[in-house]
């Protein structure tokens, strides 16, 4: 799963977002970065590759020392196309030079960017992530490329077929347990619930709502502190995720060792969920994953898949309560799928098949808000681009709204218009939601089945308008959230199929 522009977010808002004694550390390094000495060190190592060499740097800044332009970013952050849009703009519209995180950094803008980025994987460019979540996931797929292909062999649509049925159990049930008989809810807090629920289902078999309701909990904690300076000082948001996950890790460990003696006894399948698989089966060289591995891929999972569907999915129920339109076509793509069902007949794959305009408005919610909005590289060696010279060792940045937003590729950008997604009109590499070519989201399908299967569930229940109509939309731990969460008021669908 590529980390995104909300990591450098997060980053940056400890600046603003710290407690008191991080307040007080703070304020300790930034008096030590306006000393001279540590200025001239600085720049001296800083700076030695570009004034010593012959290089063709991009151009751009690197802002203050260690600092960088990371407090500019933040000051971006309700809109982070801006910090990207104005640097393509004074320096270069292909790629340009920064310092975020303390890191030298190059931001590859449009298509051509993006291909080379996403074609060059275990070439040119490695996936690189921020020192605080390879800390909390240090035996995940973010250290190791064999479990990358593991997991990516998993979510592969065989598997994906065999358990539309099983989401589609869980929508009815989640609407059945929180949404029925309600008058008015907030959907952001509520389609969380289902995400996850439908994750902790699929990846571990774990259905028992209070189990559920305490990982959750612990996942919050989580996500509230991963992406933060890796200040591991007590009370400090960083040190809270780092007890969260400890605490998650201590749940699976049982549920790992259920399952390995229930499949020694033959009383479950090795295809049943994403446990079971890792347990049985091994990487290129036959070797299974330890215990710890596995229980730290599967928290990775959990962590990347709990606030990014549930995003989606909330801002399309915004869109369709914001525009009639859209939602009656959307009803009646749903309607028909739903007349075609016998009495108590789940939904198979044929069915999310048909679900094209439904599709075409969720990839038009990704364009204009993805939650993934970016995701970072190393260079493993020199490499050039747009006639720039790229050191091996920097950091590289890839940003989706270098192409969502641009006119040239989307016309009218600003306007919400699912037909832009009918046929093979759009040029490669400039839809970026799930990344591109060999570094597509391997949790791609994964992603569109749950929204799917969710969106055909709620429309067919019912409709609803929101509280507040035109409810701004703000970047929220590093990812666009309605800011009042999208309170709506329910209305039982009329002629209910």
């Amino acid at each position: 799963m590529d980390s995104l522009l909300n990591i450098i977010l997060q980053g940056s808002s400890n600046f603003l977002s710290f407690q008191l004694y991080e307040l007080l550390l703070l304020s300790l390094l930034l008096a030590l970065l306006l000393s001279v000495s540590l200025t001239t060190v600085y720049r001296r190592s800083f700076f030695r590759l570009a004034g010593s060499t012959q290089l063709t740097l991009p151009p751009g800044t690197y802002g203050w020392p260690l600092i960088g332009e990371t407090m500019r970013l933040k000051k971006s952050s309700k809109k982070p196309e801006e910090f990207v849009q104005q640097r393509m703009e004074r320096y270069n519209k292909s790629i340009f030079k920064t310092s975020l995180l303390g890191e030298r950094m190059a931001v590859f803008c449009g298509p051509a960017g993006n291909k080379v980025l996403f074609s060059g994987e275990n070439r040119l460019v490695v996936s690189w992530w921020p020192r605080s979540v390879q800390s909390i996931f240090p035996l995940s797929i973010i250290t190791s490329h064999s479990s990358r292909k593991l997991l990516a062999s998993f979510l592969r649509l065989e598997y994906l077929r065999r358990h539309v049925g099983t989401m589609d159990t869980v929508a009815w049930s989640h609407m059945e347990a929180q949404w029925a008989g309600r008058r008015q809810l907030k959907a952001a807090h509520h389609v969380k619930s289902y995400t996850f629920a439908l994750a902790c289902r699929l990846f571990a078999s774990i259905d028992d709502p209070d189990h559920v309701l305490r990982l959750q909990g612990e996942l919050e904690v989580l996500v509230g502190g991963v992406l933060q300076i890796p200040v591991k000082l007590p009370g400090t948001r960083y040190y809270k995720a780092m007890g969260a996950a400890e605490a998650i890790r201590r749940e699976l460990r049982p549920v790992i060792r259920r399952r390995k003696m229930d499949l020694t006894e033959k009383m479950v399948s090795p295809a049943q969920d994403l446990l079971s698989y890792l347990l049985v089966t091994g990487d290129e060289d036959g070797r299974l994953m330890t215990e710890e591995e596995i229980i730290d891929n599967i928290l990775l999972l959990l962590f990347a898949g709990h606030d990014t569907t549930s995003c989606v999915i909330t801002l399309v129920m915004k869109n369709l309560a914001e525009k009639p339109h859209i939602y009656n076509e959307v009803l009646r793509e749903q309607r028909e799928i739903a007349i075609s069902k016998k009495d108590g007949e789940l939904l198979n794959w044929d069915d999310i098949q048909k679900m094209k305009y439904s599709w075409n408005v969720v990839n038009e919610t990704l364009r204009l808000a993805p939650p993934v909005s970016g995701a970072f590289r190393e260079a493993i060696s020199d490499l050039t681009f747009a006639g720039f010279s790229i050191p091996k060792g920097w950091k590289l940045f890839w940003s989706s709204y270098t192409t969502h937003t641009n006119p040239d590729y989307f016309p009218m950008p600003e306007k919400f218009d699912p037909s832009r997604f009918e046929g093979d009109g759009l040029t490669p590499y400039t839809f970026v939601p799930f990344g591109g070519g060999p570094r597509m989201c391997p949790g791609k399908e994964f992603a569109r089945l749950e929204i799917l299967v969710f969106l055909h569930n709620v429309v067919k229940r019912f409709k609803w308008e929101a509280v507040f109509p035109g409810e701004k939309v703000e970047i929220e731990d590093g990812m666009p959230h309605p800011v009042q969460g999208l309170p709506i008021l329910l209305q039982v669908q009329p002629n209910h199929f």
